[in-house]
């Protein structure tokens, strides 16, 4: 580790071989504390390279716990986070919101690493026992339209990590690779990233893939479409910016999607919306990410019939049935 690091200070990138074998070693617990933490802030004074997140992801996709859901067409609904916008769970409840329109979801995620509550710290709250059971996650996915893979029972690589990335209590790299390394390996998949940088690194990445995907970035700075300002979207044959009043929404202030203070506070707004008693301004935002990924599953649905598809998911409460079923 002493060589790596002395090799990133000196402003050197790693190939993607080294980026490789040092994620592998990360994942054996190879190095003491100083060194992991010296390593991962690294990645928050320079932008990562290409190769480097490239290496990383081949690591822990190659030391993953295997699940295969192939029998199932399913789509991911995860953002980086570390954009420090403390919203409520966005891409959780928009993952259950694509669950009650039918399609099938395998939300890969993780307990916040900067903010108040991630997707394992609502659905652990809510009830939700982890697993990476492939008997059990494939009949949650048969019965509820939806599984959850909690990313340290599958990755050892960010278990390693865990404990110093909440000590550090800022976005590292392990926040880029997240979304892209789904062990179940989706057909189709909406990310949200923080800096437009990695959406184009993604891009680049993902365009090497097999699938559908979609990968947005609020301009300013939400790992999803926030409504609070246009943002951007990349696709295998697109790119565009696209504001709220575009999409015929109305265009939001942040305090109208902050999430709470506490986990407790996170689990009260989640509650309210699933519940179809959220404001306007949090069904909109909920809406517009899972009517964007109803259009990934199909590029030719239109954005105002995918949003009236996850309107009725949402407010007939069939979202909620999901969530129900997964709980129980």
């Amino acid at each position: 580790m002493k060589t790596i690091l002395n090799k990133l200070f000196e402003q050197q990138r790693l190939t993607k071989k080294e980026a490789k074998k040092v994620l592998i070693e990360i994942a054996s617990e190879k190095f003491n504390k100083a060194h992991l933490a010296s390593f991962l802030t690294v990645f928050m004074m320079r932008p990562i390279s290409v190769n480097e997140l490239a290496g990383f992801r081949e690591a822990l996709l190659e030391l993953a716990v295997k699940i295969d859901l192939s029998e199932f067409n399913t789509i991911d609904l995860c953002g980086t986070g570390g954009d420090g916008k403390d919203t409520f769970n966005i891409s959780t409840l928009t993952s259950f919101v694509v669950a009650g329109t039918g399609n099938k979801v395998a939300k890969h995620g993780n307990y916040s690493a900067s903010s108040v509550s991630g997707s394992s710290n609502m659905l652990e709250y809510l009830g939700y026992k982890f697993t990476n059971n492939q008997d059990i996650l494939k009949s949650q996915i048969d019965k509820a339209n939806i599984c959850f893979l909690h990313a340290p029972l599958f990755h050892p690589a960010m278990k390693a990590v865990g404990p110093i990335r909440k000590e550090l209590g800022i976005k590292t790299f392990f926040n880029m690779l997240g979304p892209i390394v789904n062990p179940s390996n989706p057909q189709n998949q909406l990310v949200g990233v923080f800096n437009l940088e990695i959406a184009r690194i993604y891009n680049y990445l993902l365009q090497e893939t097999a699938q559908n995907y979609g990968i947005v970035h609020s301009i300013d700075g939400y790992d999803e479409i926030s409504l609070t300002s246009g943002f951007k979207l990349f696709t295998k044959n697109n790119e565009a910016q696209i504001t709220p009043e575009d999409l015929g929404l109305k265009r939001l202030n942040q305090s109208q999607i902050f999430g709470g203070n506490t986990v407790e506070e996170s689990a009260k707004i989640f509650i309210s919306i699933i519940e179809g008693k959220g404001t306007e301004a949090q069904n909109n935002v909920v809406l517009a990410n899972a009517a964007f990924a109803l259009k990934t599953f199909d590029s030719n649905k239109t954005f105002e019939d995918a949003f009236e598809e996850a309107k009725d998911s949402l407010l007939a409460l069939k979202a909620k049935e999901c969530l129900t079923k997964l709980v129980s």
